[in-house]
């Protein structure tokens, strides 16, 4: 039992490692939490130990294993998005009961994926100590150095691609859902330095060799096992420390810049509970956002998600065509501004019959007709899954079916930058960010994140969206600038640092200038043609082959 309990205590560690709960970060940004891939490691460090502890013990330890691996996954992801619970209890109207056990219920689901890569890795490396035992007296000390390497160095790696295959089946299977990824947690460490050529689930596979290779060095020590264990001590500082501390240091830039550009980012912090309701919410979103629309002197001005929270059609005509004028003026009327401008307006389009989608619509001179729409939705907060239709009429979610399979947009191109506007948690999915950097010459400059995490409240959700905007800043050397309703509203720069931002939970707007960037790093290549398909292809090798080395050292143990 107490391993258990050691195991859940481990993942709520874990779940914590991307954004530890503080009341301020200890860079000054206002929003709670900060990344610490240290813990990450520790954390999945003491799932490793518990891991090899069981290999060690009898024949159904894989059972032991898968459960092991369950609850510290499970209990990392209620720790990382424990959130959810705010959005369907305080705004969706769920009881406290059902929406504690639907976030479980999620916590759990996902956790299958990593009681399978659990129960694999106790299973094979028993396999393999149990051939070890019985090969010692047949060879000399000499010569029983290397299978120890061996076997050592074949484990580190098994539990790597295991783990990583368990991440990549979480974040892509059924929609996916990769919020809290291990790699996240490293925006601090060594292993960041990764990011450009490996991105977030490289890093949590080296993070995953760190983790397993310690009780590894650990355990081969206390046997008196130096000689191999040396080697691998070697081998995980050069590629955990030496490596990604050289990459830092060379400062490799795969990007140039692109010239800047002036950018009018707004936060309304429109109270979730009034945003939908006619009269309260709505009335001040609407006088809020228009004053702050007209009043833009700046080349672009951003707002959050869904900022205007009606249809165009229940807009009172001349609301719409007030802005309109302002970003367009009709001949004859208005003399054009020296610099033209531009504002992209988070709206919800569509109607009966042609479906609605969670939007981001183009205000700005005629030949400017710029429109995206989102196309990776959040279940049960977008759409409705299959057979869920029950558990969303509990809730009261306003704007809770959007049209799926909507066509993928081009970015924008406006005074020689080009944005790719992502809606919320889009850009947690950086294998589809990535398809835009498919032609260099037509790649994204710039990132725009426009989202409404008042959903969540005053929880970790904030410091994380800004954790997984920092990596993607990382991943793709690109600048990201944030317009959200409750914060953090800002922007991130090519190296993934924030470097000016509004408090969170207050209105105001904030004038910036961003530098663009052009080029391709790595991940971007890499990622751009082929997804994420080479990291299932390795971790699947590597687990394959490992698989029959297994089998085969069974079979000459016999």
């Amino acid at each position: 039992m107490w391993r258990l309990a050691l195991s859940v205590a481990a993942g709520v560690v874990h779940g914590f490692s991307m954004a530890w709960p503080a009341s301020v970060l200890g860079s000054g940004l206002g929003v709670a939490g900060v990344s610490s891939g240290f813990l990450q490691c520790a954390s999945l460090g003491v799932l490793a130990a518990l891991l090899l502890s069981r290999a060690n013990q009898e024949a159904n330890a894989w059972r032991q294993g898968a459960l092991l691996s369950a609850l510290f996954a499970c209990s990392a992801m209620v720790a990382t998005w424990g959130w959810l619970y705010v959005s369907m209890h305080r705004y969706g109207g769920l009881p406290p009961w059902l929406s504690a056990l639907a976030v479980l219920l999620l916590a759990a689901a996902l956790s299958l994926y990593f009681a399978a890569a659990g129960a694999v890795w106790v299973a094979l490396f028993r396999r393999w100590m149990l051939s070890a035992h019985l090969n010692d007296g047949r060879l000399n000390d000499r010569r029983s150095a290397m299978p120890e390497f061996k076997r050592a160095l074949a484990g580190l790696l098994l539990f790597a691609a295991l783990w990583t295959l368990a991440e990549l089946c979480r974040g892509q299977l059924f929609t996916g859902f990769p919020w809290g990824a291990g790699g996240y947690a490293h925006l601090e460490s060594s292993l960041a330095g990764y990011a450009p050529w490996i991105g977030v689930y490289g890093i949590g596979f080296l993070a995953a060799c760190l983790a397993m290779g310690v009780p590894l060095l650990v355990s081969g020590l206390m046997a008196g096992r130096t000689r191999a264990w040396q080697m691998i001590s070697v081998g995980v500082l050069m590629v955990v420390v030496l490596v990604p501390l050289g990459l830092q240091q060379a400062a490799p830039e795969f990007t140039q810049a692109a010239g800047k550009l002036k950018v009018r980012l707004l936060q309304g912090n429109i109270p979730q509970d009034e945003k939908f309701i006619p009269g309260q919410g709505v009335q001040q979103a609407l006088s809020w956002y228009a004053e702050q629309l007209l009043a833009n002197s700046e080349p672009l001005v951003v707002t959050p998600e869904t900022a205007i929270p009606v249809l165009p059609q229940q807009l009172a005509p001349a609301y719409w065509q007030v802005l309109k004028d302002k970003y367009a003026p009709p001949n004859g009327t208005a003399q054009l501004p020296v610099t033209p401008q531009a504002a992209l307006v988070g709206i919800p389009m569509g109607g009966p019959g042609v479906g609605y989608s969670n939007s981001v619509l183009t205000l700005g001179p005629a030949d400017l007709n710029y429109r995206y729409d989102k196309h990776h939705l959040v279940p049960f907060g977008e759409y409705v899954p299959p057979f869920f239709q029950w558990f969303v009429r509990l809730m009261n979610m306003p704007l809770g079916d959007f049209a799926q399979d909507r066509p993928p947009s081009s970015v924008l191109k406006w005074q020689g930058q080009r944005l790719l506007p992502q809606i919320c948690y889009e850009d947690l999915f950086g294998e589809e960010v990535a398809r835009y950097f498919a032609k260099p010459e037509d790649a994204p400059t710039v990132l725009v994140n426009m989202s409404n995490l008042a959903w969540f409240g005053d929880t970790t959700a904030l410091a994380q969206h800004v954790a997984i905007s920092r990596m993607r800043a990382l991943e793709f050397q690109r600048p990201i600038i944030r317009a959200t309703n409750t914060g953090l509203t800002g922007w991130v720069d090519a190296q993934g640092t924030v470097r000016e931002s509004l408090p969170p939970f207050t209105r105001g707007a904030l004038v910036i200038e961003f530098e663009g960037r052009s080029g391709l790093t790595p991940y971007a290549q890499w990622t751009s043609r082929w997804g994420l398909a080479p990291l299932w292809w390795l971790c699947a090798a590597i687990v394959l082959v490992l698989g029959v080395f297994s089998r085969r050292s069974g079979t000459r143990s016999l």
